[in-house]
């Protein structure tokens, strides 16, 4: 067997369906585009048409078959809405991301019951809905994958963690809660921790030299996150390759989390 074919055997996503909300930008753009380049059909799902529509113009001159749907995420009704709309495209997913986020963090005796609403509606909410309209299916199916994208804040407070940090915790509790579940049918679900990484997301710290400067400093490496950094991992965990690994936490953060 040449190396070649024992990678795709792996490796390979050719034949698969992915899911990836938060895809048009940040990490959830590196993503979709790591899960295409693997072979999957990527519908992704974002609020931005701009962007969708961008980003899928980008994965098609690669070569890619992707699509968009363009959705509002933080209530009930939008991802229902949208997880139906995603589903007519291509077909039952059989990969689900959750990247889509928001990031309000005021300080924690300022933070308004709006502002926690709408940080579990979108970070915590909408995974979860995402899942029981998905994850059955996968495990009658005999074989999905799921994939959060979390945070340091899932892990310990700085920088004004606030509800942030809580949905984010909660949300990895969520991934291990979905493993116990549906990992007996082949479905894994884990999910990726990243460090500081420079997209929209982070616009209050990334404009603050001082602040990047620090911050890469405490990883391992010497440098912050780019989206690029989480192509392999998310389609090691979106492959067979990954078919013994659930319920985890997998820091892809340069050794932020251990300096």
């Amino acid at each position: 067997m040449d190396s070649q074919h024992y990678l795709s055997e792996l490796f390979s996503l050719e034949g698969r369906i992915a899911l990836v909300t938060g895809g048009s930008s940040g990490i959830g753009r590196g993503i979709s585009e790591a899960l295409a380049r693997a072979g999957a059909r990527v519908v992704i799902v974002a609020r931005k048409e701009a962007e969708l529509a961008a980003t899928v113009e980008e994965l098609s001159a690669l070569g890619c078959r992707a699509a968009r749907v363009s959705a509002d995420l933080s209530t009930r009704t939008g991802v229902r809405e949208a997880a139906e709309q995603a589903a007519g495209v291509f077909g039952e997913p059989d990969i689900l991301v959750n990247c889509a986020g928001v990031n309000l963090r005021p300080p924690m005796s300022e933070l308004s019951e709006e502002a926690w609403d709408s940080t579990m509606a979108l970070n915590l909410d909408a995974p979860f809905l995402l899942g029981q309209r998905f994850g059955p299916a996968m495990a009658e199916r005999g074989f999905g994958r799921i994939i959060h994208i979390t945070s340091q804040q899932a892990h310990r407070a700085f920088v004004q963690s606030g509800a942030y940090g809580v949905s984010k915790g909660a949300l990895e509790s969520l991934a291990r809660s979905q493993a116990e579940a549906w990992s007996p049918h082949g479905v894994t679900v884990n999910t990726l921790v990243p460090g500081f990484v420079m997209t929209p997301l982070n616009q209050r710290l990334s404009s603050d030299p001082d602040k990047v400067a620090a911050l890469a400093a405490r990883t391992l490496t010497g440098r912050n996150g780019l989206a690029a950094d989480f192509a392999g991992a998310a389609v090691f965990l979106a492959s067979t390759a990954s078919a013994y690994v659930t319920g985890q936490s997998i820091h892809v953060d340069g050794g932020f989390s251990v300096h």
